[in-house]
């Protein structure tokens, strides 16, 4: 009856004052977790964008009988890419987080500026003439410009905001620097 009542509190063999030497987690391994689960927050919303970007590059532009191949291979690679940070990620692989750095960041910039020729949305912004020629139908294309022009903004902000997330969790992986 004593032995259980031992167990409930303090363990048997210790009173308690052998706290300094039991281990402390350092404060990097938790950022490194937060980090970590941060970037696998963007990673869920960037394979939500590429989707979208994916229905972007299948409707049809000026020239519609010309699929928008550029957009179709970046978005793809994006997709490699993502994969493989993904596996970066839960691998804790700094080479691996690196490499999906630089591919989705190029591949990024093909798209937009893929999807922006395709559908003239340079053109569009910069003459406001065209939307008077009676050339284009602004109820139909205004819509689409402006989702593209939305879409394009929050892909730029979130690859920003990611490549910031695995900065961070770079420099909080890489071992402290001896000081000598």
């Amino acid at each position: 009856m004593q032995h259980r009542k031992l167990a409930s509190g303090r363990p048997s063999g210790t009173d308690g004052s052998d706290y300094s030497y039991r281990m402390v987690v350092d404060s990097r391994y938790q950022l490194v977790a937060k980090g970590k689960k941060r970037l696998s927050r963007h990673f869920i919303i960037e394979a939500v964008l590429l989707l979208i970007g994916a229905v972007f590059a299948y409707l049809p532009g000026t020239d519609a009988d010309s699929p928008n191949t550029v957009a179709y291979t970046s978005v793809i690679v994006s997709v490699v890419s993502l994969i493989i940070a993904n596996i970066g990620r839960t691998r804790s692989r700094s080479g691996l987080l690196r490499f999906y750095a630089v591919v989705s960041s190029i591949a990024m910039l093909l798209l937009i500026a893929s999807l922006a020729k395709h559908h003239l949305l340079l053109k569009a912004i910069q003459d406001s003439k065209l939307w008077r020629t009676g050339k284009f139908d602004v109820n139909d294309l205004s819509a689409l410009q402006t989702g593209l022009l939305l879409y394009t903004v929050a892909l730029s902000v979130l690859k920003l905001c990611t490549i910031k997330a695995i900065v961070s969790l770079l420099l909080n992986m890489a071992p402290p620097k001896k000081t000598s």
